[in-house]
C-alpha cells in the first residue's frame, strides 16, 4: 500500500445521492479515510459478501475518520436496477451509509463515469483512498474481511496529511 506514487483519487459523477443530505465531493473528505465501495443490486458477490461488508466497516469504524461511500455503478440490467429500485433495496437492508448513483457512461458506452474514471473492471470492487486523497488500494471481487480490516487499519493509523495524525 505505498503511498509514494499513488494516484490522485478522481471526483465522484454521481447522479443521485441515497443517506446523504448533500453531495458528497472527496475533496471535503481530505483527511479521513474513505472506503468506496462500487456495487450493484443484481451481483451475487454485493448482496451477500460485499454490502454487509460495507456495512461493517462503517459501523465499526464511525468516528475514526472513516468515510464510507457506497457506489451503485450499473453496468449490465439497467431497467431492473434503477434509483426507485435502489431505494427499496437501501431500505430493506438497512444501509446507513452515503450511496451515490454512478451516471450512466453516455451514448457509446454502458460502463459508468466513476467506474470508468477509477478503472474498476465489475463489481463489488473497493477502491480505499488515503486522508490525502490518494488511491492506495483498488481491489476486484469481495475482499476477505481480514484483508480489509488490515487495509484499513493501516491507513487510519498513518498521520494526517498536516501531521496531526
Amino acid at each position: 500500500m505505498a503511498a509514494r506514487y499513488a494516484p490522485q483519487a478522481p471526483e465522484l459523477q454521481v447522479s443521485q445521492w441515497f443517506n446523504a443530505s448533500e453531495p458528497i465531493a472527496l475533496g471535503d473528505l481530505r483527511g479521513k479515510v474513505v472506503m468506496l465501495y462500487a456495487f450493484q443490486m443484481l451481483c451475487p458477490a454485493c448482496v451477500k459478501v460485499a454490502t454487509p461488508q460495507a456495512q461493517e466497516a462503517d459501523r465499526r469504524f464511525a468516528g475514526e475518520d472513516l468515510a464510507v461511500i457506497g457506489l451503485h455503478t450499473v453496468f449490465e440490467h439497467h431497467a431492473a436496477q434503477q434509483p426507485s429500485v435502489l431505494a427499496a433495496y437501501i431500505h430493506e437492508n438497512r444501509l446507513r451509509f452515503p450511496i451515490g448513483v454512478d451516471e450512466p457512461g453516455g451514448d457509446k458506452s454502458s460502463i459508468p463515469k466513476t467506474m470508468r474514471r477509477y478503472a474498476l473492471e465489475g463489481t463489488p470492487s473497493t477502491v480505499l483512498i488515503d486522508r490525502a486523497g490518494r488511491i492506495r488500494l483498488r481491489e476486484l471481487g469481495a475482499m476477505p474481511d481480514l484483508a480489509l480490516g488490515v487495509a484499513l487499519g493501516r491507513l487510519l493509523a498513518e498521520p494526517t496529511p498536516d501531521g496531526d495524525g
